[in-house]
């Protein structure tokens, strides 16, 4: 009796671990950047939040770099639908949720600090917030894709009057061309996999990325004149699918919330990085690097900011309260 009960004992046991093993719980997390963490923000973002998590809970992280499930639009609507469950984008936020397009406002972020003082402080979270509310989208903390500038082919750029009559390659996204069109210069939209090309045939005389982008892709052997306006700061959306969220103990999803605090700075600390090391090597190589004072700066806040500004608020309608939302912030952080 005795034995067969034991027997029983073992099969059950057996059996309870079978079942939680078949159960584990695991997060698929797409981003589109490189997989290497040393060069790559949003790869070192997601390296460093799988080892927290898998560190400190049972859940699996299973990391899908590279546009290994698509491009950025391809993801938020994955992790929308509870295909993938979490997600790392920058700009493909604003088309699901255009309050989120106010941060992309030329000229609005004097520094990286301003802008980490700002996401994670109360604006920060109520845009999360919002977000979340419209899409079932769950922001759990923001990273970095870099402060964007303009090279170009031509002449040096020290103010707006020396843009004019330029033509820039952007992104096909209307905030872009509006802010280059209100600084003189000719906004040609073009895709990323053909502006070597464009620059190479001289299609366009310029365009505008981040530094760690234009090094990384070899941009600077394409171009001689890079100015360091810092006209768009890029943010990161560590999104997770709200509903899969909910179902997870409080215990798993406190630990998901600091990972991804974590997550964000680590990715920050990469693109940081990035960009300093980017100044000196394309200048190491013969790039022509030039360092607006704030006088020439201001000349092109005040005309880019006004007619981008003019212009979201009326693609935002109701939502262009979060204009005025973010000036307030920029104001309380900066006193």
């Amino acid at each position: 009796m005795f034995r067969l009960g034991r027997l029983c004992g073992i099969a059950c046991a057996v059996a309870f671990f079978t079942c939680n093993a078949l159960a584990a719980t695991t997060i698929k997390l797409g981003h589109v950047d490189p997989a290497e963490w040393q060069t790559s923000k949003k790869g070192a973002a997601a390296v460093i939040f799988k080892n927290i998590v898998e560190g400190e809970t049972d859940i699996q992280v299973e990391l899908f770099p590279a546009k290994a499930l698509g491009d950025e639009n391809s993801l938020v609507q994955q992790v929308q639908e509870g295909i993938t469950h979490m997600a790392i984008v920058s700009a493909a936020m604003s088309t699901v949720c255009k309050a989120s397009d106010v941060l992309n406002i030329p000229y609005t972020f004097s520094s990286a600090t301003v802008a980490w003082d700002v996401l994670d402080g109360p604006f920060g979270e109520e845009l999360a917030e919002y977000c979340l509310q419209k899409t079932g989208l769950r922001t759990l903390a923001y990273g970095e894709t870099g402060f964007r500038n303009f090279t170009n082919n031509a002449r040096e750029i020290k103010s707006p009057a020396d843009m004019k009559g330029l033509k820039f390659r952007v992104m096909p996204v209307p905030l872009y061309i509006e802010m280059v069109k209100a600084l003189g210069g000719e906004p040609t939209p073009i895709a990323w996999s053909e502006l070597p090309n464009a620059l190479a045939t001289g299609v366009v005389d310029g365009q505008e990325n981040p530094v760690g982008v234009i090094y990384n892709n070899q941009l600077h052997k394409l171009q001689k004149y890079l100015i360091l306006d810092g006209h768009v700061y890029g943010a990161d959306f560590i999104l997770i699918n709200d509903e899969f969220f909910q179902s997870l103990a409080d215990k798993e999803q406190n630990i998901i919330k600091r990972a991804a605090r974590v997550a964000g700075v680590m990715g920050r600390a990469i693109q940081q990085f990035n960009t300093a090391e980017g100044v000196t090597k394309v200048a190491a190589e013969g790039m022509n690097v030039y360092s607006p004072t704030n006088e020439e700066l201001d000349q092109f806040r005040a005309l880019a900011q006004p007619a981008v500004k003019k212009w979201l608020a009326g693609e935002l309608g109701d939502d262009a309260v979060w204009i005025d939302k973010l000036d307030a912030a920029i104001t309380s952080v900066t006193k």
